[in-house]
């Protein structure tokens, strides 16, 4: 072990995937999917989820690509489909499996997230939160040393809202650790006036310095609504881990977010190919209506279209008709327009 400092924040022991009880169980998930708990030298745990069906070719050797999900904020992997069109791109609809290879698929829930969420609350943690989302570079090392460890020769990141956010960060800052990142709908910016992301962010920053801890925000509840199937949605997740109206947003987090965006404002370098996707229209993100999971109603895309020109030399920015803020959770046709174009992508510039 040894202590760095780098431009994500972080200081103190890297996270290496080292793991007092490496054993793989059974995923919640079902069929395929197995977890492992991940001990980080700084005391923290974080949980990895593979489809295990995907690790391997015909032949039983190690793939050589794999990809790492990364979930956003009150969030974790509950996506069994993108694992499967990624381990098997040839099977979607209007995909020619003739010579097509696929990829081994991982998923990490961060520290105090999801699988991981017991472990950070009863060491003291906050639901989601860290004292600074830096600190989940940690979480992003000990996943990706796991999968290099398993024999997988490249790595992609696909980071979503948040968790595009942390990975565009660890990636500028740790380079050589992913050969390629797809961000879907990176939260590289709050969605809101002015206003609040110029005087109101440095009015949150002062009260961060004293009152960390101090609740500041939260999310609305219609977007978690329109997704889940007890709902009306499509989707069934653990509304434990995923309420829909979040978890308090705390003033010494929000503090590190807008302090991470603003690195990203500033200029980074990922050094990797990048493709970055969003929806083709924003919505209205403070209430219901028709076009909910249809636009992204979370975020603004111009904010990220615009980020997306200060991460990197390398970066395509893909639009996706119809598509929600979380572009795997779409209605079926946007949804199928982002996986196609994500499979298009990484088969020319990480091929399999």
């Amino acid at each position: 072990m040894h202590s760095r400092s780098d431009d994500t924040g972080v200081e103190g022991p890297e996270a290496t995937g080292d793991d007092t009880s490496p054993a793989w169980r059974p995923d919640l998930l079902g069929d395929g999917f197995e977890r492992r708990t991940l001990h980080l030298p700084d005391g923290a745990q974080v949980t990895l989820v593979r489809l295990t069906p995907s690790l391997t070719d015909d032949d039983g050797a190690a793939r050589r690509v794999a990809v790492l999900y990364v979930h956003g904020f009150v969030d974790y992997f509950f996506h069994p489909h993108l694992a499967r069109a990624l381990a098997d791109p040839g099977a979607l609809a209007g995909g020619d499996p003739a010579g097509v290879r696929g990829y081994a698929f991982y998923a990490v829930d961060l520290r105090g997230h999801g699988r991981s969420l017991a472990a950070h609350t009863a060491a003291g943690g906050d639901p989601n939160l860290v004292a600074d989302i830096a600190l989940h570079a940690r979480d992003l090392d000990a996943a990706a040393a796991a999968i290099r460890a398993a024999g997988h020769e490249r790595l992609v990141v696909l980071g979503h809202s948040t968790g595009g956010l942390i990975a565009t960060l660890w990636a500028a800052a740790r380079p050589g650790r992913a050969d390629a990142l797809v961000l879907n709908s990176p939260w590289f910016d709050l969605n809101e006036p002015w206003l609040l992301r110029g005087p109101g962010t440095r009015v949150i920053d002062a009260v961060a310095r004293v009152a960390p801890r101090l609740p500041v925000g939260g999310l609305a509840e219609h977007y978690g609504r329109a997704l889940h199937v007890v709902t009306g949605g499509e989707w069934d997740y653990d509304l434990a881990w995923k309420p829909h109206a979040g978890f308090p947003v705390r003033a010494g987090w929000f503090r590190s977010v807008r302090a991470a965006q603003g690195r990203v404002r500033r200029g980074v370098d990922v050094g990797v190919p990048t493709l970055v996707l969003a929806s083709a229209r924003s919505g209205p993100s403070r209430r219901a209506h028709d076009a909910l999971l249809t636009t992204d109603s979370v975020l603004d895309v111009g904010h990220i279209r615009r980020a997306a020109q200060r991460i990197g030399s390398d970066v395509l920015f893909v639009p996706v008709e119809g598509g929600a803020h979380d572009l795997a959770l779409s209605p079926r046709a946007g949804r199928e327009e982002y996986l196609r174009a994500v499979t298009a992508w990484l088969a020319a510039r990480a091929p399999a």
